[in-house]
């Protein structure tokens, strides 16, 4: 009885799997469910062209190219256009910027900053968004910023134009490069008061079941104002077709930080029982729904 020969792989032959491996996953990630169909269809386009003897590796190569660079392109453009997969990907990371920013203010003072600063006639003065700046990277421009004037004075309106990039989403195309996307809720319930700071044991519902910044897209809030959305605006629910609410660039939903860190797409569908028991710290609201 003869033995069989091992089944041997030539180097390229796993060079060719390895790399088919990494550019389905790659295509997934980049474009979701349509990266992964565009794959499957290149590659089986690919065997078909290569099984037939009428075509060399360089007419294969002319009809991947010629085939795959419009569906790719197909792919990209509703991503890149309509703020698709990649755009919302930068957008959830500029929000875990801003959470980690508020993790580390908190290790540092025990607390989160207040919703903003007031002078001693009660008048609000700084945000939020000033006071996180040296925990995101940003000391330079804290720095630069004078505390002793409003946000808005002579000297702080210098430093308008330097808006950290985190705080504005990169679907806003429409933005000056002074507005930020992203606010607190702000109200007696939530973990934003004025002139006051919230610590982790205030937050009895849970920091992970606690929205600390939301999107706000359209609102018209400067980076460095003290203003944000307040608490009786989350019952216009998501993306409202009238008044001030919870907003997004992104379609059909928006994404929320919370108040351990973690970020969650909020789905426009969400009810508006359901999104003010998630933006409340301490309601004891029973949170019995899926979102």
């Amino acid at each position: 009885m003869t033995e069989q020969p091992p089944v041997q792989f030539r180097l390229k032959t796993i060079l060719a799997i390895t790399a088919a491996v990494a550019l389905f996953f790659t295509a997934g990630s980049w474009f979701g469910p349509w990266g992964y169909v565009g794959f499957v269809w290149l590659a089986c386009l690919a065997v078909i062209l290569k099984s037939s003897r009428d075509f060399d590796v360089y007419v294969l190569w002319l009809a991947l190219f010629l085939f795959g660079l419009p569906l790719m392109g197909f792919l990209l453009l509703p991503a890149v256009g309509s703020g698709g997969s990649p755009i919302r990907s930068q957008c959830t990371n500029n929000l875990k910027q801003i959470g980690l920013g508020l993790q580390n203010y908190a290790d540092v003072y025990r607390c989160f900053p207040p919703a903003y600063v007031t002078d001693a006639n009660g008048k609000p003065m700084h945000s939020w968004r000033v006071l996180i700046l040296p925990f995101i990277e940003q000391q330079a421009i804290y720095d630069r910023y004078d505390f002793n004037e409003p946000w808005d004075g002579p000297h702080n309106s210098l430093l308008a134009k330097e808006m950290p990039p985190i705080f504005r989403c990169p679907a806003d195309q429409a933005n000056p490069g002074t507005l930020t996307d992203y606010v607190a809720v702000v109200g007696p319930e939530t973990i934003w008061q004025p002139d006051r700071s919230v610590t982790f044991q205030e937050i009895t519902d849970g920091s992970s079941n606690t929205i600390a910044v939301v999107e706000a897209a359209g609102l018209g809030v400067h980076w460095m104002e003290p203003r944000d959305l307040p608490f009786a605006a989350v019952a216009n629910g998501i993306n409202p077709k009238q008044g001030p609410g919870i907003s997004s660039h992104h379609p059909h939903a928006a994404i929320g930080l919370f108040a351990d860190g973690h970020t969650q797409t909020i789905p426009q569908s969400i009810s508006v029982k359901l999104l003010r028991a998630i933006c409340t710290k301490d309601g004891c609201e029973e949170i019995d729904e899926e979102f």
